[in-house]
């Protein structure tokens, strides 16, 4: 990731890999306003020291060069790209579990690239690369064993978790 440090860089997050994508936006000097949909997403992204955070209802009118779209909403794509400026960039990483739309004419008419990436395999050799700069441990909450995911799957949190979002299974 390289920018400038003016870029504005807004992330759409409600899941994990947002805070690996805010603390990489972090690391290029590129100034992060996160929006959650979670107050418990909102009081973890505080926790790493992201100070600005709003939900979709409280968001304030800011410019945006860029956002990244890495949550799981399937209304927040469209949200992205109405967020960019003309001649920015969105980057959506992932996929919601219903089809997402955006305005196709919006996105031609602004001038915004529109960059879509499905899995976080591509990225896997500079995430690690990354490692030195990018502490990804408290976004892990627990190390659970086998038997205890079926329990967290349907929405239980394990005895001791951390505030981080992620469980870890250690086989």
């Amino acid at each position: 990731m390289s920018a400038t440090p003016m870029t504005m860089t807004g992330i759409t997050a409600s899941c994990t890999r947002a805070g690996i994508v805010a603390q990489r936006a972090r690391t290029a000097r590129c100034p992060v306003v996160e929006r959650r949909t979670l107050w418990r997403a909102l009081e973890f992204a505080r926790s790493l020291g992201f100070d600005h955070i709003w939900t979709q209802e409280r968001m304030p009118p800011l410019p945006w060069d860029a956002v990244i779209e890495a949550s799981n909403a399937p209304q927040l794509p469209a949200k992205a790209l109405e967020l960019v400026e003309p001649g920015g960039r969105v980057v959506y990483i992932g996929l919601a579990g219903t089809p997402s739309l955006i305005h196709t004419r919006a996105l031609a008419l602004t001038d915004v690239t529109a960059v879509g990436v499905l899995s976080a395999s591509p990225g896997l050799p500079g995430t690690i690369d990354a490692s030195a700069v990018v502490d990804p441990r408290p976004l892990v909450a627990a190390t659970v064993t086998l038997e205890v995911l079926p329990a967290i799957l349907a929405g239980t949190r394990p005895e001791g978790a951390g505030p981080g979002p992620k469980s870890h299974v250690a086989l």
